[in-house]
């Protein structure tokens, strides 16, 4: 990723479905100016879905993904559906393609109403339009799929390329630029305030740069025309002796935030990375109760430890190492860690005591609320590295106290911990 380039995870997700050999690939081809997706005639082309990124102006940066059939057939096509449904968790728009010449069908009046289930904008494209005659077989085409389905449709070819224009325009008016979309620490400054940025050198991060969460908090600083101080957890003290004025906040990589309370005087607000992501990508409110159901983990129970990336894993691993041997140090309970890794999430929760996900940088935000959605509804409570290293090193409630609704939360939940 260039360092100049929006991560994934920051841009909207637009994904395309339909049946097999709508074109679907060639709507993302059109779109994006680009031979991005195999183009053919043969049924069960695309295979798994292709990602392009792209600026969509006045929305900013997007990622088209082109997916398989759902209507594939075959062992390895239940294979391939089952890529493509994932990605309804992690779409913030569906493009819906239907062929001129066959219209809709069930197929696609089920499909719809699930995507609408989920709450997610739906843009109809009727592809192959330069098969019909004229202009009028072409709005009869757009009326009968208005009148079947309740969608309206932009005309679309993707041979001619008619219909491009159209088609970004109905994507940008279904998903309304949201101006403090990338904000994660902008609420919390005014333009001068000086925030001290607690970064140690992170053996897993390439060389040369700084992890995502970072480099992401600096970026979101300098637009909110605030001053951001960097330097490392043994320099910290010193740092805040030279500044001459108490900074409006520190922030801290979860690793190194016993140390770096330390030495941050009381009355200087704290807090994470990770817990600036767990609000800005889910809820902070629900990761800070689940740090509550630590208190109540027994010997034998499940713990399962997710990570929306993957990445080489050093002796010292957050994920692996730090976090499994931190709880077991803490509950004083023999339990049952497991890991999984990337886009894939197990789909039986219920038989685990507890979920442990990461700062999800690599997600988008719809991916990251489908996964405590996920994990509610199986009667899990589920926390994020940052909230649960800083309840694990005493650092709680110091670490959210920036955040009033968290702070309620977190007093429900112990209430509600005390009274069972």
């Amino acid at each position: 990723m260039s360092l100049n380039a929006t991560p994934r995870g920051e841009r909207t997700h637009i994904a395309v479905f339909g049946r097999t050999n709508v074109g679907k690939s060639s709507v993302v081809n059109a779109l994006t100016g680009q031979e991005i997706a195999v183009v053919s005639p043969v049924r069960g082309t695309t295979t798994d879905p292709v990602y392009k990124a792209m600026e969509l102006l006045p929305l900013g940066p997007v990622v088209l993904i082109d997916t398989a059939g759902l209507d594939d057939e075959g062992e390895l096509g239940e294979r391939r559906k089952q890529k493509t449904r994932e990605l309804i968790h992690r779409a913030d728009l569906a493009l819906l393609v239907i062929d001129a010449l066959t219209g809709p069908d069930d197929f696609y009046r089920e499909l719809l109403a699930e995507l609408k289930q989920r709450k997610i904008p739906v843009v109809g494209v009727v592809n192959k339009v330069d098969a019909l005659l004229d202009t009028d077989a072409r709005a009869a085409v757009l009326a009968e799929v208005k009148a079947q389905l309740g969608l309206e449709c932009v005309a679309f070819s993707a041979l001619d390329g008619s219909g491009v224009p159209e088609l970004k325009r109905a994507i940008v008016a279904a998903l309304p630029h949201e101006e403090e979309r990338f904000r994660l620490v902008g609420d919390l400054v005014a333009p001068g305030d000086l925030v001290v940025l607690v970064v140690p050198i992170d053996k897993a991060a390439p060389k040369g740069r700084l992890i995502l969460p970072q480099q992401q908090t600096i970026r979101d600083l300098l637009e909110s025309d605030a001053i951001a101080v960097v330097t490392k957890e043994h320099e910290l003290r010193a740092t805040l002796d030279r500044l001459g004025t108490k900074p409006r906040l520190v922030i801290t990589d979860s690793q190194v935030f016993l140390k770096v309370a330390a030495d941050t005087p009381r009355d200087v607000p704290l807090t994470s990375f990770s817990i600036l992501f767990a609000r800005h990508k889910g809820d902070l409110n629900e990761l800070v109760r689940g740090a509550r159901a630590v208190e109540n983990l027994q010997d034998g129970d499940r713990v399962l430890i997710a990570e929306a990336c993957t990445h080489h894993q050093q002796s010292d691993d957050i994920g692996t190492v730090k976090i499994p041997r931190w709880l077991r140090q803490t509950t004083g309970k023999q339990l049952q860690i497991e890991h999984v890794s990337g886009y894939s999430y197990p789909p039986n929760l219920s038989r685990y005591a507890l979920i442990v996900h990461c700062g999800a940088c690599m997600l988008n935000r719809r991916a990251m609320l489908h996964r405590l959605g996920e994990a509610k509804a199986a009667g899990v409570p589920i926390v994020n590295y940052g909230v649960l290293i800083a309840y694990l090193h005493g650092v709680f409630p110091r670490a959210i106290e920036l955040f009033p609704s968290a702070m309620m939360a977190w007093d429900e939940a112990a209430r509600g911990s005390q009274s069972q």
